[in-house]
C-alpha cells in the first residue's frame, strides 16, 4: 500500500515437528545439529516430559491449517536414529503428536545481497517513512517489538523513554518461587506432579486455579481432577481458560493445556469433557457441542498427526508375520472370539475381562476396540488383529491399549488354569 512497485520480501517456509516418549532424551539435556545429512537442523529436546525433535524446511503456500506429511515425520525419525545407541531402537508409532508450522523467511530489503534469506526478522523503513517488521517467530516477540518501536522513535523523532521490556514481568511472576507449587500441596490437597505443572504454567496466579478445582472424593489427591490420567491438565484450568477468553475447545486442547501437541490420542479422550465444561460455562447448546467436538477432532486428525498416525494401520496393511507368530496371535484372538465368528466385539472383550475380575467402563471398551477396527463397523475382525501386531512388530504402532489388553488376559488366564493331577502328585 506504501509502494506498489515494492518487492515481495516474506517467504512462507514449512517446518515439521514429532513428539515422542521423554525416555528418548535426557532431562536436562538436549541436542541441536546444524548439518544433517541434506544440509537441514535437526534437534531433540525434553519438552514436558516428552522429547521434541525436528525440523523440516520445505517451501509452502500460506495456510491456516498447515498439515504434517509422512515424509517429513521419517526424515526427522531417520536423523534422529544418527544420534542413539544401537541398541535403541526409533520406532514410527512411538510419533505422539506432529505438526507442521510455517516461518516467515525474510530477505532484508537494505542489504546489498537481497537474495539472501533471514531467519531472524528485519526492520526496515521506506522512503514514506513506514516502519516494516518482517520474519522473527513467537519466542522473540519482545525483541521484535523493542527494535520496531525503537525504529518508530528514532526515524519520527518520538517522544519516548528507553525500552521497558527487558525484566518486564509477565503476569504471575510477582510472588512466584521455585517452591511455590508446595503452598499448593499443603493448602488445597492436589498431588504434587498437578501442584508443579499449575506453578510453572500460571505463577502466582496458579492459586486462583486450585480454587477453583473440583473435590475428587479420594483420599488423595483431595482436589484436581485430571483430563486424562498421564498428564497433569485438570478440569479446572478449562474453566480457568473459559474466564481468561478461551472460547474454542481448540483452543483448550492446543493452548491453554498442551495435549494435543503431547499425546494427539490423550487430547481426543480429553476432548468430550472438555466441551462439557466449556458448553457449561458458556452456556453452548447441543448443536454448538456438536460444532465444537467436530471442529476439534479435525483439527486433531489433519493439523496434530492423527490422520498420518491412524495411516499406519489400514485395512490394507500387510501381515508380514511368521507362521507360529501368527498362529500365536489367532490363539490369544480365539480366546475372546469363543464362539469362532471371526470378530470380537465389547461384550466378548466384557467376558473375558469379568473372568479375570477386571472392570473397565464401556466407553473406555469403545474407544479401545475402535482404535483398531479398521472398517469402522462395531467389531475388530481377526484380519485387523493379526494386521495390527504385524504393525506393532515393524514398529509402526505402538501403545496399542487392545493389544496390551489381550495379552495381560491371556497371561491372567494361564496363571488361573488348574494344575493337572499328575502334576500335583497324583492328590489323595
Amino acid at each position: 500500500m506504501d509502494d506498489e512497485e515494492v518487492p515481495n520480501i516474506c517467504q512462507p517456509s514449512a517446518g515439521v515437528h514429532i513428539v515422542m516418549p521423554g525416555y528418548y532424551s535426557p532431562d536436562n539435556m538436549g541436542l541441536l545439529d546444524p548439518a544433517t545429512s541434506d544440509g537441514r537442523v535437526i534437534f531433540f529436546l525434553p519438552w514436558e516430559k516428552m522429547t521434541i525433535a525436528g525440523t523440516t524446511d520445505s517451501p509452502t503456500d500460506v495456510t491456516s491449517h498447515p498439515i504434517p506429511t509422512e515424509e517429513d515425520i521419517n526424515f526427522i525419525l531417520s536423523e534422529v536414529r544418527n544420534y542413539l545407541g544401537a541398541d535403541v531402537e526409533v520406532r514410527r508409532g512411538d510419533v505422539l503428536a506432529a505438526w507442521s508450522g510455517i516461518r516467515p523467511l525474510v530477505t532484508n530489503p537494505d542489504s546489498k545481497d537481497t537474495q539472501s534469506i533471514s531467519r531472524n526478522h528485519v526492520v526496515t523503513v521506506s522512503d514514506s517513512g513506514l516502519i516494516t517488521i518482517a520474519g522473527g517467530k513467537w519466542t522473540t516477540y519482545r525483541a521484535m517489538a523493542r527494535d520496531t518501536i525503537d525504529a518508530a522513535v528514532r526515524e519520527h523523532r518520538l517522544q519516548a523513554g528507553s525500552c521497558q521490556t527487558m525484566g518486564l514481568q509477565l503476569e504471575g511472576a510477582q510472588d512466584w518461587s521455585p517452591t511455590l507449587y508446595i503452598r499448593l500441596v499443603q493448602d488445597y490437597g492436589l498431588e504434587s506432579e498437578v501442584a508443579q505443572h499449575l506453578a510453572s504454567t500460571y505463577g502466582d496466579k496458579a492459586f486462583e486455579v486450585a480454587k477453583i478445582a473440583q473435590v475428587t472424593g479420594k483420599r488423595w489427591p483431595i482436589v484436581g481432577k485430571r483430563l486424562v490420567s498421564e498428564f497433569p491438565y485438570i478440569e479446572a484450568e478449562v474453566v480457568y481458560g473459559v474466564k481468561e477468553y478461551a472460547r474454542t475447545a481448540v483452543d483448550v486442547l492446543s493452548r491453554r493445556t498442551r495435549l494435543a501437541f503431547l499425546n494427539v490420542q490423550a487430547a481426543e479422550e480429553a476432548l468430550p469433557r472438555i466441551v462439557d465444561i466449556m458448553a457449561k460455562e458458556l452456556n453452548w447448546c447441543e448443536q454448538k457441542k456438536k460444532e465444537q467436538l467436530e471442529a476439534a477432532r479435525t483439527f486433531l486428525y489433519y493439523e496434530m498427526g492423527y490422520k498420518v498416525k491412524t495411516d499406519q494401520l489400514t485395512d490394507s496393511s500387510e501381515i508380514s508375520l511368521a507362521p507360529a507368530d501368527i498362529e500365536r496371535y489367532k490363539k490369544r484372538f480365539h480366546m475372546f472370539d469363543k464362539d469362532k465368528k471371526g470378530f470380537i466385539t465389547i461384550l466378548d472383550v466384557q467376558r473375558v475381562l469379568q473372568s479375570i475380575s477386571v472392570q473397565m467402563d464401556e466407553n473406555t471398551l469403545h474407544e479401545i476396540l475402535n482404535e483398531v477396527d479398521l472398517n469402522k463397523n462395531g467389531q475388530v475382525e481377526l484380519n485387523e488383529f493379526l494386521q495390527l501386531m504385524s504393525a506393532i512388530q515393524k514398529g509402526r504402532v505402538s501403545g496399542s491399549r487392545l493389544a496390551v489388553l489381550m495379552k495381560s488376559a491371556e497371561e491372567n488366564l494361564r496363571r488361573r488354569q488348574a494344575i493337572p493331577v499328575d502334576r500335583s502328585g497324583g492328590g489323595l
